[in-house]
């Protein structure tokens, strides 16, 4: 018996038919660019070559005119069904790449960083609750103002720190304000003085305690220097891994000159955002609220195994 000629499937006919409809579209969409447009390769885009000028501008096209080619080559009318799409695009596409924007060297934020809106979570309910507590605060200050004789004495001694904050401009107000603070409370945690591990407190709290942690410092200096006339958008209380230590802090930097100025708990003199402090910053916190710091792209760096051991963003700042 012969044997019988072995008949193929009808799928796999329709699979070799859709496959030559691919390669035959492929090979039109090639010509079709081929034929429409001068190639110009990306690489002479940014470089900015004087003989772009001598060359034609790039052409634009669209599948569905690659396929509408396709139709009056193969003979099937202008009223063929165009399954690209069935209406236009919005964007064209181009035989030309885009050019990639450069990244910026260095950011407008303390160390060079930028900032982005964090999340609401924790740290977002902390200042919240600062915020509502200075608010308060402020009530008693101006009650002082108005009749000093009923003025508090921590409330009346922050004013005379305002004040002296106030006589003086510059530099010498940053200094003034980072002194005063230091000098007016002495450094205990949170879980000595309240049994937490992490309370915020507003400057009079601090005041009238005379104690406080490396947050309630930099609050403190924050708002001495805002009623001082110093510009709130002009300074963050940063949150920060100090790599040195290998411990969370929390200072205020102030923005002067083209420079920001870092105010520490633990020195009486100013510093300047460099990389001599060893920190990593996390937050920056002010009046328009919680933000993320990060380094421009074209400046990250792999992490270190100090920048791996800090905690994540939402634990306690505990120095």
């Amino acid at each position: 018996m012969k044997p019988r000629p072995r008949l193929r499937k009808p799928r796999a006919l329709a699979f070799s038919a859709a496959l030559a409809l691919s390669i035959s579209a492929v090979d039109s969409f090639a010509a079709f660019a081929a034929d429409e447009a001068v190639t110009r390769h990306p690489t002479d885009v940014m470089a900015g070559n004087d003989e772009q000028s001598a060359r034609p501008p790039a052409t634009f096209f669209t599948i569905n005119d690659v396929l509408a080619k396709l139709d009056r080559e193969r003979g099937h009318g202008p009223n063929a069904i165009r399954l690209a799409a069935l209406t236009p695009p919005t964007s064209p596409l181009t035989h030309v790449g885009s050019v990639p924007s450069a990244a910026p060297a260095s950011g407008n934020e303390p160390f060079g960083l930028l900032a982005f809106r964090a999340p609401d979570g924790e740290l977002w309910q902390k200042w919240r609750g600062v915020e509502a507590d200075i608010a308060k605060e402020k009530l008693v200050l101006d009650a002082c103002r108005a009749d000093a004789e009923r003025c508090p004495s921590y409330a009346a001694q922050f004013l005379r720190l305002v004040k002296a904050i106030r006589s003086k401009s510059g530099r010498a107000q940053l200094e003034e304000a980072n002194q005063g603070v230091n000098a007016a409370i002495r450094y205990v945690s949170d879980l000595a003085q309240f049994g937490e591990l992490d309370r915020w407190s507003a400057p009079l709290a601090s005041f009238a305690t005379a104690k406080g942690d490396c947050e309630d410092y930099a609050i403190a200096k924050y708002v001495a220097l805002q009623e001082a006339g110093f510009p709130e958008s002009e300074m963050h209380l940063l949150l920060v891994r100090d790599r040195k230590a290998q411990v969370d802090h929390a200072v205020l930097a102030a923005h002067l000159d083209g420079r920001w100025l870092i105010l520490d708990n633990r020195w009486s003199v100013l510093s300047e955002d460099s990389g001599t402090l060893n920190f990593t910053p996390l937050f920056a916190i002010n009046h328009a609220g919680v933000f993320l710091l990060a380094a421009p792209y074209a400046k990250n760096q792999p992490p270190s195994s100090d920048a791996e051991a800090a905690p994540a963003a939402a634990e306690s700042i505990s120095e």
